[in-house]
């Protein structure tokens, strides 16, 4: 138990990483394909394209050997992105509209 509460804010942090890349590049992408895919389907495969190569350049990187918990571990990982970048801007954007520093009927990006 002492090792997870070890990784764990570096798990967090990267999550956190990753969300904010994806949340971006959806942003943009989603201004070029509005008409051509869904929105929810796009924030999933940015997530694990995303995902995936930060952790494969990263395994790459430091000369890691992939084994398979590894690779489920970066499958439930990139749920877990895909989850907070589907959800987190529009919940954001729903509590600042609740706090009343933007109006519903104001445009937002």
């Amino acid at each position: 138990m002492s090792e997870l509460m070890d990784y764990l804010p570096v798990l967090l942090t990267a999550v956190l990483g990753l969300t904010l890349m994806t949340n971006v590049i959806v942003q943009v992408l989603k201004g070029l394909l509005y008409d051509r895919i869904p929105t929810n389907l796009l924030a999933f495969l940015t997530a694990a394209v995303v995902t995936a190569g930060t952790g494969f350049a990263l395994w790459s990187y430091y000369g890691v050997s992939i084994t398979g918990w590894m690779i489920a571990g970066l499958i439930g990982l990139c749920f877990l992105v895909a989850f907070a970048a589907m959800y987190g801007y529009d919940k954001l954007v729903q509590m600042v509209e609740q706090a009343g520093w933007l109006k519903s009927g104001e445009k937002r990006a």
